[in-house]
């Protein structure tokens, strides 16, 4: 399936030379958006003929709803416009999972050709609802924030809490130096973003998290 790449400033999932992006050519059956202004492109193209001519649109998302872009209307939004993003933590390499965002009445045909053409570049695909954080940070986002809030408690130190949740859990890294290594201030973005979306005081950003945010803005 042929499909078009639009860049839109620089893409968080796609920041090097991918397949993905190697493999667009000039038109296709799909267009994907890439880039921080990848909303802005698509309220370009959306005001052309094509739109209605192409099997699916994929606007790469931020921590914003693709609802920001299409609008909503009782429930019942959905077309052939898909949200995309690939999960990355921080500032570490994006990972191969894309996490598909459809609505209420997004066709299927135009789930079915996004996943193909994300599938064919090797790349992993979730389906998730238009919610803030999709699936991965509404998950894991609690998770870091409690570790941090133990730490600044002094229930451990960061080197014992990495070490119990390696042994205990099996995990490859603890949160503390997985969190120090991909970047405390990007965590408190996310997490500022979720709270502010969802006011649930679980993902209101750690201490620490916005300490770091508050020396990177100095």
């Amino acid at each position: 399936m042929e499909y078009q790449v639009i860049r839109a400033g620089v893409s968080r999932s796609f920041p090097e030379d991918h397949p993905l992006t190697a493999g667009g050519k000039d038109s296709g059956e799909v267009v994907i958006i890439i880039g921080a202004d990848a909303g802005a492109a698509f309220r370009k193209f959306h005001e052309t003929d094509r739109k209605a001519a192409v099997l699916a649109v994929l606007i790469e998302l931020g921590t914003e709803c693709l609802g920001m872009h299409t609008g909503e209307a009782r429930g019942e939004e959905g077309s052939n416009v898909l949200g995309f993003a690939r999960f990355r933590l921080g500032e570490a390499p994006p990972s191969d999972l894309v996490e598909l965002v459809r609505q209420p009445r997004t066709s299927d045909a135009a789930i079915a050709a996004a996943r193909q053409v994300f599938e064919s570049a090797g790349l992993k695909v979730a389906v998730c609802g238009d919610f803030s954080g999709r699936i991965i940070d509404r998950l894991v986002r609690p998770y870091y924030n409690a570790a941090l809030r133990r730490l600044d408690e002094g229930l451990a130190s960061a080197g014992d809490l990495d070490t119990t949740l390696k042994l205990g859990l099996g995990y490859p890294e603890g949160p503390i130096e997985l969190l120090e290594r991909t970047g405390l201030a990007q965590h408190f973005a996310v997490t500022q973003a979720l709270f502010e979306a969802c006011g649930d005081p679980v993902y209101a950003p750690a201490r620490r998290a916005r300490v770091a945010w508050q020396r990177r803005q100095s």
